[in-house]
């Protein structure tokens, strides 16, 4: 009878091991699956803020001796109405900025989230920049606050509307 016992005691814990193995098993799951899904969405944000820090210090940093690539840079990170409105305006805005000789040396101070999901996202950013053209030939110092809204689109965060707010 002793030996039944025994046998049953054994049997009890075997099972109760396993039910332990199986809670902690789903339980690192569980956790490690979370852990993924936070790397996920901060990576996501780093790479928001990236793309918006970038656009605004491209949307702030214009040259008229290099405004062909200057506003070609600002077109790459664009989309949508913005990249349409943008590119409308190249044109007169080169024409422009020639005649005054105007350069603008941004420098982007903070960026932050509004909101954001898997494939939108709307992004503060304020952004210093140092204007000087024909009519300010020592310079001037500007803040703009600007309001951009980004998508995503071929694995790339564009800029798809930009906002001066504030």
């Amino acid at each position: 009878m002793a030996a039944r016992r025994t046998d049953g005691m054994s049997g009890a814990r075997t099972v109760g091991l396993v039910v332990v193995t199986v809670l902690t098993t789903v339980l690192a799951i569980w956790l490690g699956l979370g852990l993924q899904e936070q790397r996920v969405a901060d990576q996501r944000r780093q790479d928001i803020l990236a793309a918006a820090r970038q656009s605004a210090l491209n949307f702030t940093s214009l040259d008229y001796r290099h405004y062909d690539r200057d506003s070609g840079n600002v077109l790459k990170g664009a989309t949508g109405d913005f990249e349409k409105q943008f590119a409308a305006q190249t044109k007169q805005l080169t024409e422009l900025v020639a005649r005054n000789k105007s350069v603008s040396e941004g420098h982007v101070l903070d960026a932050g989230i509004v909101r954001s999901d898997e494939r939108s996202a709307r992004v503060l950013v304020v952004a210093d920049s140092k204007v000087t053209n024909t009519a300010l030939p020592k310079g001037e110092a500007r803040t703009y606050r600007l309001q951009l809204d980004l998508v995503l689109e071929g694995g790339r965060w564009l800029t798809s509307d930009v906002e001066f707010v504030g």
